[in-house]
C-alpha cells in the first residue's frame, strides 16, 4: 500500500496486506481529492490530464485510480506470498514516471488466464482519468500495462 499526496489515504497497490474493510468514505474521499486537485491545477484539461503530483507519484495516483473504480487489488500475506488476485502497480523497469500494472495471484488462481480482460479493464478505467496505457507481452508471454502520462 502507499500513501496517496502525503495525506495518508494508503492506496492498494497489490504488494501488501488485503486492504482494510469499512474503507469506502475514506476511499471515495481521496478520489474526490485527486479530481478536486485535477479541476485546480489543470486549467481547461479540468480532471482529463493527471495533476503535477500525480506525475511525480505515478504509481500512488494510478493505484488510487484503480482502486477507487472497483477492481480488486492483489494482497500478500505477512510471508510475502499472494493471497488474493488482483493488479499490482509497481514502478516500470523501462524508465521514470512509468509504472506497470499486472494482474497477479496466488499459484493455481487461474489469474494468467484472466490478465488480458482484467488489464483492459484496468486501462479502460485508467485511459478515462488521461493516463496512457500500452499492453505488452513480458517473459514467459505475461501481459502487462505499462502507464504513462500523456505528453
Amino acid at each position: 500500500m502507499v500513501s496517496v499526496a502525503g495525506q495518508g489515504f494508503e492506496a492498494a497497490t497489490g504488494d501488501g496486506p488485503e486492504p482494510p474493510e469499512g474503507r469506502a468514505a475514506e476511499l471515495r474521499t481521496a478520489h474526490e481529492g485527486l479530481l478536486q486537485i485535477r479541476r485546480l491545477v489543470n486549467g481547461p484539461a479540468g480532471t482529463a490530464v493527471p495533476a503535477p503530483w500525480e506525475l511525480r507519484r505515478p504509481a500512488h495516483a494510478v493505484a488510487l485510480v484503480l482502486e477507487a473504480a472497483g477492481l480488486p487489488p492483489s494482497a500478500l500475506d505477512a510471508r510475502g506470498r499472494r493471497t488474493r488476485t488482483g493488479y499490482r502497480v509497481a514502478a516500470a523497469a523501462s524508465g521514470a514516471n512509468r509504472v506497470e500494472v499486472t494482474w497477479v495471484g496466488p499459484p493455481g488462481s487461474g489469474a494468467a488466464a484472466q490478465e488480458q480482460e482484467r488489464l483492459a479493464a484496468c486501462a479502460a478505467v485508467l485511459e478515462r482519468l488521461g493516463w496512457v496505457c500500452l499492453l505488452y507481452r513480458g517473459p514467459r508471454r505475461h501481459r502487462f500495462l505499462e502507464v504513462e502520462a500523456p505528453r
